[in-house]
C-alpha cells in the first residue's frame, strides 16, 4: 500500500502512525510550555503590549497541544459497539476547540490594546526582548513545518491543525519583532500596541478557518479533493461488467475513510457474481486510494440502459452494440439515480 505521496506504507502501520501521531503531539506540548516561558520573560523584560500577545498566543498554544495529545490519543482507539465508525471524528472536535481558543487569544490581545492605548506604558530593554522572540518564532517555524508535516502524511487532522497555528505564531512574532524595531528606531510609543492589533486580527482569521474547516468535517461536508482522487481510481477499473458508478459518497472519520458507491452490473449476472466482483473491487479501491477505511458497494441490475457503453463481450440481452466507453464524470459519479430504459 502507498500513501498519497507515494511512500510505501507498511502493512502494520495502524500502531506504528499512532505512536508517530502521539510522538509529535507529545514535542508540540513540550516545547509550546518551553517557549511560553521564554516568552513571558521577554514581556517582563520590555513591557511590551505586542510581546504580551505573542505570549497570550502561546498559552494557548499549551492548552491546545496538551488537547490535541489527547485527541490524538482518543481517536487511535479502534471501533467498537458504541463507536462503530471509530472514534476519530475528535480531531475535528480537537481542531474546533484550537481554533476556539485561538479566536478568544485575540479579543484578549484586542482588549489589552485598548488597555494600552488609554494607558500607555513604558518599552524597556527592546534588543533583548526581540532577540528571545525572534529565537522563538524560529523554534516555531521549525515546530510548525514539522507538525504539518507529520499530519500530512498520517493523516491526522489535529496534528495539521496544531501546526498551522504554531506556523502562525511564527508570523506573529516575526510582526511583533518588527513592531519593536520600529518603535526603537522611531521612539512613537503607539507602534507597539498598533503591532498587537494586527497580531489579534491574523489571529482572528487563523481561528475562524480552523473552527470552518473543522465544522464541515463534523457535518460531514463534501470532500472535492477526496472524491476527485475516488474518481481516478474509479476510471481505471470501468469495463468488463464494471459498467459505471453511480451515487458515490465519501466521509472521513479522523484517519478512518467511509467510502459509499453504487456499482451497475450486467443484469443476467447472478447474485453471488456481482457480489464477488464488489468484495474484490472494494479492497482493490481502498488499496489504490493509499487510505485507511471502507469502500461499500451496492449493485444494480443495468436494465440495458448502457448497452452503447458497456464492453462486456457475452452479453445476452444487448439491445444495441457497444459503441465507446465516455470518461465517468464527476457529476455522473455522485448523481443518486441511475438512467432507465
Amino acid at each position: 500500500m502507498v500513501d498519497p505521496t507515494g511512500a510505501a506504507l507498511d502493512p502494520a502501520a495502524p500502531g506504528a502512525d499512532g505512536r508517530v501521531r502521539l510522538r509529535a503531539g507529545a514535542v508540540s506540548l513540550t516545547v509550546a510550555v518551553i517557549l511560553l516561558v521564554a516568552k513571558y520573560q521577554a514581556y517582563l523584560l520590555t513591557g511590551s503590549t505586542a510581546v504580551l500577545s505573542d505570549a497570550l498566543e502561546s498559552i494557548v498554544n499549551v492548552v491546545a497541544a496538551l488537547f490535541a495529545l489527547g485527541g490524538i490519543a482518543f481517536a487511535g482507539r479502534p471501533a467498537d459497539r458504541n463507536h462503530p465508525y471509530g472514534h476519530g471524528k475528535i480531531e475535528f472536535i480537537s481542531a474546533a476547540f484550537e481554533g476556539g481558543l485561538i479566536a478568544f487569544a485575540a479579543v484578549i490581545i484586542l482588549w489589552e490594546v485598548g488597555r494600552s492605548l488609554l494607558n500607555p506604558v513604558e518599552i524597556r530593554d527592546l534588543d533583548r526582548g526581540a532577540v528571545i522572540v525572534l529565537a522563538a518564532g524560529l523554534v516555531n517555524l521549525a515546530l510548525g513545518w514539522f507538525l504539518v508535516r507529520t499530519g500530512r502524511r498520517y493523516r491526522s487532522l489535529t496534528l495539521t491543525a496544531d501546526g498551522q497555528h504554531v506556523l502562525a505564531d511564527f508570523w506573529t512574532s516575526a510582526g511583533v519583532v518588527a513592531g519593536l524595531m520600529a518603535v526603537r528606531l522611531t521612539g512613537i510609543w503607539w507602534l507597539d500596541p498598533l503591532v498587537a492589533g494586527v497580531v489579534a486580527l491574523n489571529l482572528l482569521r487563523t481561528g475562524y478557518r480552523l473552527v470552518r474547516h473543522s465544522t464541515g468535517g463534523l457535518l460531514d461536508e463534501e470532500d472535492p479533493e477526496l472524491l476527485a482522487r475516488l474518481l481516478g481510481v474509479l476510471r481505471r477499473h470501468v469495463g468488463q461488467g464494471v459498467i459505471r458508478f453511480h451515487h458515490l459518497r465519501a466521509i472521513r472519520s479522523g484517519r478512518y475513510h467511509h467510502v459509499d458507491a453504487h456499482l451497475v452490473v450486467p443484469e443476467f449476472w447472478s447474485v453471488d457474481q456481482a457480489h464477488e466482483l464488489a468484495e474484490e473491487l472494494s479492497a482493490q479501491v481502498i488499496q489504490e486510494l493509499g487510505v485507511e477505511g471502507e469502500l461499500a458497494i451496492h449493485t444494480d441490475p443495468c436494465h440495458r440502459a448502457y448497452c452503447a457503453m458497456c464492453d462486456l463481450e457475452d452479453c445476452m440481452v444487448r439491445r444495441e452494440p457497444f459503441h465507446e466507453r465516455p470518461a465517468l464524470t464527476m457529476e455522473e459519479a455522485v448523481r443518486p439515480d441511475m438512467p432507465r430504459a
